[in-house]
């Protein structure tokens, strides 16, 4: 049975990985990832300085999924570059800044850099007080694009957040389409939810309880946004599939949808990375059920009525 993946020239021995933001933030919760069956890693999202992100408690989870407000906190662009730039193998490095200006600036420094991984762009961070996502302008996504590519020569994908309408599909598959990007990231979180309490209170301290909501919540938007964008985007630009993934059926889903590789997050944050091994097991069963050798076999041949 082959789970190999292929991402421009880099191949992976299966499609798991973990999502930016969990146990991510160390070397040594990244040496864990790596040390597991997952078949890479992401760096927590950084910036271009150290973060300590935003009040807690910042971070809840229930039986379905979890809340969260954390507010980029990482240790900086240096400290997980200089990390990567000593491993051997392929990683994705996830970056983001507060601005344009800056998004430059730490790009600038990766493409100065040994660094010869994916750059995860994260367009979508939906927990910065004050701050809105930059992938819901559009006209500012295309200008940051264009710019981007006017000197950045290493292989890079983007992070987008969840869209609700189809026209937006549209608009945004057709500015992506433009671009040599290697790999769209589908979903973030879904922003500013609430989750109550049994004493009436919410849970998370920023921005008054409000937070990104990920875990078996989001599992159908995040499905539908990876078909949506496997329908629309050039067969060169790959998409990792997020959101929801508790199970191998989880996975298999969004492979269906067109997903390459599938990140975990909130189930990840639960259950450690041991849970690489299960899931993947879970998936090798799925497919021995239903004669599948290799994951090209089911990719995006999900059936409509």
């Amino acid at each position: 049975m082959n789970l190999k993946v292929k991402i421009k020239d880099f191949e992976f021995e299966n499609p798991l990985m973990n999502a930016a933001g969990v146990n991510c933030y160390t070397i040594d919760e990244l040496e864990e990832i790596r040390n597991s069956k997952a078949a890479s890693f992401v760096t927590k999202t950084c910036t271009l300085n150290t973060r300590q992100g935003n009040l807690e408690p910042r971070y809840y989870e229930n039986e379905l999924g979890s809340i969260n407000s954390m507010g980029l906190p990482n240790l900086g662009i240096d400290y997980y570059l200089n990390y990567l730039e000593s491993l051997d193998g392929t990683y994705f490095l996830s970056v983001t800044e507060m601005n344009t200006e800056n998004i430059h600036k730490i790009l600038e420094k990766i493409n100065e850099s040994s660094f010869n991984g994916l750059v995860e762009l994260n367009l979508s961070c939906p927990n910065i007080e004050g701050k809105p996502q930059i992938a819901y302008d559009f006209k500012t996504t295309d200008k940051l694009l264009a710019d981007i590519f006017k000197y950045f020569k290493k292989d890079l994908g983007v992070k987008l957040p969840p869209y609700f309408d189809l026209a937006h599909f549209d608009i945004m598959a057709n500015i992506l389409n433009k671009y040599p990007i290697r790999f769209v990231n589908s979903i973030n979180s879904i922003g500013n939810a609430i989750i109550i309490d049994e004493n009436d209170t919410v849970v998370i301290k920023p921005k008054n309880g409000f937070g990104g909501l990920g875990g078996e919540y989001i599992k159908p938007t995040a499905l539908a946004n990876v078909n949506a964008f496997y329908r629309r985007l050039n067969k060169d630009i790959k998409i990792i599939g997020t959101g929801g993934v508790n199970t191998g059926r989880d996975v298999y889903e969004h492979i269906l949808c067109g997903a390459y590789m599938v990140q975990i997050g909130t189930r990840l944050q639960k259950e450690k990375s041991k849970v690489f091994e299960r899931i993947l097991n879970e998936l090798k069963e799925i497919m021995k059920e239903k004669n599948y050798n290799s994951l090209d076999e089911f990719r995006g041949k999900l059936k409509t009525l």
